[in-house]
């Protein structure tokens, strides 16, 4: 399993996958938004997703896990 982790501190703006979704290298799976600039949340592995941590409108944390994958 892969934790998908939040680069820097923001806002949960979507999510973009459910769980059991299948997901590609790549895909963008969540949108932060930080000092109002959209920053995408990639997968950096294929997979389906195995559980998402954040609801749109939550804060999140630097290193935040926001969802797992599963390869």
């Amino acid at each position: 399993m892969t934790q998908v982790k939040a680069a820097m501190a923001g806002t949960v703006f979507t999510v973009n996958v459910a769980v059991g979704d299948e997901v590609r290298v790549g895909q963008t799976i969540i949108v932060l938004e930080s000092m109002k600039m959209e920053i995408p949340v990639e997968t950096e592995v294929s997979g389906n997703v195995a559980s998402i941590n954040v609801q749109v409108g939550d804060f999140v944390n630097e290193e935040d896990v926001l969802a797992v994958i599963e390869g």
